[in-house]
């Protein structure tokens, strides 16, 4: 019988586990913090996503010394220079709200007729003390208006090349096609899988 990994995502966010756990399916185990008993808020100090996915692996390492991977996302706007970024979940501030943040997005591309974007995810895998870094992009445009419910963060402003649809009018199934977070995931369970008999 094949011996399953269990591996730490060092998430409290429920939507990317759901996402990853979709992707990854019954190879590996993934448990929550909250299922591996942790319960704190790993800061993202930083100015890159690379080192703020760093901090939230290292912190919950450090803390279980068990195999973990944590991920750092951020939508990155042409006409912003890059805007909100590592910035993306508290751009409007420290409430996360998503709302507020998509309003200050819309409100900042007001006019702009570029309205190129992507988003980004770099995953931190530790495992065996040592780290890899994994990443996938995905290229698109923001809309002026919020269209679908599914899906969180900005995907009701998000339009991936190649669709007609925001990530927020898709299903799981049909997001995980264009998705980053599914492009740096795959990564991951490739490599996973040469180590796995």
């Amino acid at each position: 019988m094949q011996h399953i990994t269990t591996l730490i995502f060092a998430t409290n966010n429920e939507h990317k586990v759901q996402e990853i756990r979709k992707v990854i399916g019954s190879r590996f185990n993934i448990i929550t913090l909250k299922e591996a008993g942790i319960d704190i808020d790993i800061p993202e100090p930083h100015d890159t996503l690379e080192a703020n996915a760093t901090e939230k692996s290292k912190t919950i390492h450090q803390l279980t010394k068990q195999n973990c991977f944590s991920e750092d996302t951020g939508l990155e706007v042409e006409a912003l220079n890059g805007e909100p970024g590592v910035k993306s979940a508290r751009y409007a501030g420290g409430t996360r709200n998503f709302q507020d943040n998509i309003d200050k997005l819309l409100i900042h591309l007001k006019g702009k007729e570029n309205r190129n974007a992507q988003f980004r995810t770099v995953i931190s895998l530790i495992l065996n003390n040592k780290e890899y870094l994994f990443d996938g992009v995905c290229k698109g445009k923001i809309i002026e208006d919020q269209k679908g419910i599914q899906g969180f963060g900005y995907d009701p402003v998000f339009i991936p090349d190649g669709s007609e649809k925001t990530f927020a009018e898709m299903s799981m199934e049909e997001k995980n096609i264009f998705s980053h977070r599914r492009k740096a995931t795959d990564k991951l369970i490739a490599f996973l899988n040469t180590l796995t008999p």
